[in-house]
């Protein structure tokens, strides 16, 4: 069937003028079509993110979040200059690393294991072999230091500026395994949104495999295609900061429609707040699909 080309209001006006025309004599079916156009005319309401935040127990001035729809640019947004503030990365640069080591042909698949040297740290989760999959979820951190040593600072840091990643800086030889965790590699939301963009759509010069097998990798384990990593800047001098960056497949009447994010606030009770991260982005792209069906 064919689509009409006439934009919302021209066709709401066209039914209406139809069914004035069939109902003259019927004053009460008048009013209801009145009340009909009115509806198919109103805009649909904005996704109201200060509301949401609050929502879920977040000062919405301490926090910026930004969605994209690469198919149009749309963009939905909320935080103001705090979107351009460049953050410590944290554990969302375990993305580009992952991708880096993939196309440099350190790490083979997702499933590829890495042996555990006994060494116990904080995180039990980490105290045991991992796959690269599960390092990536657990953000087993010395999986990533094994990783940067491996490859070396040359290697890290040219991948991190093919990628435009923030100030893509790693410091000095000392900071090789610690530039995403203290710094000196900082990124704002704006960046990170156009570096995983670029991401998704795969516009960067990789190979295929690595494409394919570093989305397996971001897969979020049982989220319906979410594809994503949170992040968290921890620091006994500083404000801790918390990340959740990623995109989200959705299914359209043409085919998958995405929407890429990234979220980051600050962290003062750090029991309570990191789960707030993947909420609060859980529940704006819900609301954001909702307000456009």
């Amino acid at each position: 069937m064919a689509k009409s080309i006439l934009p919302p209001y021209a066709v709401c006006a066209f039914r209406l003028s139809y069914i004035m025309h069939l109902s003259i004599l019927k004053p009460v079916l008048l009013v209801i079509t009145l009340l009909a156009l009115v509806a198919c005319a109103s805009p649909k309401p904005a996704v109201d993110f200060d509301a949401i935040l609050t929502a879920e127990d977040i000062e919405p001035e301490r926090a910026a979040l930004l969605i994209v729809r690469p198919s149009d640019g749309k963009t939905w947004s909320h935080g103001g200059a705090r979107l351009d503030s460049r953050f410590v990365a944290a554990s969302t640069s375990k993305i580009p690393h992952s991708f880096i080591a993939l196309e440099n042909g350190y790490v083979t698949g997702p499933d590829m294991v890495f042996t555990w040297d006994g060494t116990e740290r904080w995180a039990s989760s980490w105290n045991q072999d991992q796959t690269m999959r599960q390092a990536y979820a657990r953000s087993a951190v010395w999986v990533f230091q094994d990783i940067a040593r491996t490859l070396g600072p040359a290697v890290m840091g040219d991948g991190l500026r093919d990628f435009d990643y923030g100030n893509h800086d790693i410091g000095g030889p000392d900071d090789l395994t610690t530039y995403w965790l203290s710094g000196p590699l900082k990124i704002s939301a704006r960046e990170q949104v156009a570096f995983l963009t670029k991401l998704h759509n795969e516009t960067f010069p990789l190979k295929p495999q690595t494409y394919a097998v570093g989305k397996a990798i971001m897969k979020a384990a049982g989220e319906a295609n979410r594809y994503a990593k949170t992040g968290w800047y921890y620091s006994e001098t500083a404000q801790d900061i918390g990340w959740y960056v990623g995109w989200q497949e959705y299914p359209t009447p043409d085919g998958v429609g995405v929407y890429v994010f990234a979220f980051n606030m600050d962290m003062d009770d750090r029991d309570a707040d990191p789960p707030k991260r993947m909420r609060a982005v859980d529940s704006a792209l819900t609301a954001l699909r909702q307000s456009e069906q």
